[in-house]
C-alpha cells in the first residue's frame, strides 16, 4: 500500500486526514443511526481515535481519496508520514448513504476529496478476544455508487490476511440494505440481532451482527 484503482487511492490514514475524517463521521452522527454516537466531535477530540492504531498489525485505518494529476506525478516527492487510525461504533455504513457531505481537507499533497474509510479494531478489550476484530466502513455521501466500500474492504482484508486474525465481526444498525449487501459480498453471515439495543433520534434501534471467518 498505497494502491490505486481508477481515480481512487487507498492508503493508511494519517493525521493530515483528521479534519476530513472527523467531518465525514460527524455527518453520520448528526444525520443517521449508523453510529450510536450522539454528539459531533472536534478534530482534537477525535485525534486519540486516529492515533490509537499503527500502520501494521490487525488494527488498521484505511482511507480512500480522489487521485489528482499531481498525485499521479512520480516527481511530487514522498506522500507523507503513514500513521493509522481505528474503528467506530456498532453501525456500519455501506456503499450508499443519504445526505450530503463536504469534501474535507486533503491528507496528502495532490490528493482530492476523502471518499470513505474502513477500519479494523479490537472486538473486545479482554486478551482472549485478540484474534477477533470488528470492522466498519464509512462512505462519503457524495461518493455513493463508486464502489468505495468494496475497494476499501478489499484492501483491508488483504492486509488482514497476513495477521493473526481468526474472525471479523460487523454490527449493522437496522435497516441498512446497502451495508448488508456489502458484508454479504465479502462472505459475512448473519449470526444474530440485538433488539432495541440503542436509542437515538427518540426511538430504539436493532443491531444485526455479521461474522466473517478468516482462518
Amino acid at each position: 500500500m498505497p494502491r490505486e484503482q481508477g481515480e481512487v487511492q487507498v492508503r493508511a490514514g494519517t493525521e493530515a486526514d483528521l479534519p476530513a475524517l472527523t467531518d465525514l463521521y460527524n455527518h453520520y452522527i448528526r444525520e443517521t443511526c449508523i453510529t450510536f454516537d450522539l454528539e459531533p466531535f472536534t478534530p482534537d477530540q477525535r485525534r486519540p481515535w486516529l492515533l490509537a492504531y499503527p500502520q501494521d498489525g490487525p488494527h488498521r485505518l484505511l482511507v480512500a481519496r480522489e487521485v489528482t494529476d499531481r498525485t499521479k506525478n512520480p516527481h511530487n516527492g514522498p506522500e507523507g508520514d503513514p500513521q493509522a487510525g481505528s474503528a467506530e461504533g456498532p453501525g456500519t455504513a455501506g456503499e450508499a448513504a443519504p445526505g450530503l457531505a463536504g469534501e474535507g481537507t486533503p491528507g496528502t499533497a495532490g490528493e482530492g476529496a476523502l471518499l470513505g474509510y474502513a477500519t479494523s479494531s479490537s472486538f473486545r478489550h479482554k486478551a482472549a478476544y485478540a484474534p477477533s476484530v470488528e470492522v466498519t466502513a464509512y462512505c462519503a455521501p457524495h461518493a455513493v455508487g463508486r464502489g468505495i466500500g468494496t475497494l476499501l474492504y478489499t484492501a483491508l482484508f488483504e492486509a488482514l490476511a497476513d495477521e493473526d486474525v481468526h474472525r471479523a465481526y460487523a454490527g449493522i444498525t437496522q435497516p441498512n440494505e446497502a451495508s448488508t449487501r456489502l458484508h454479504t459480498r465479502f462472505g459475512f453471515r448473519h449470526i444474530g440481532t440485538y433488539t432495541e439495543v440503542g436509542r437515538k433520534f427518540g426511538r430504539y434501534w436493532d443491531v444485526a451482527w455479521y461474522q466473517k471467518d478468516l482462518g
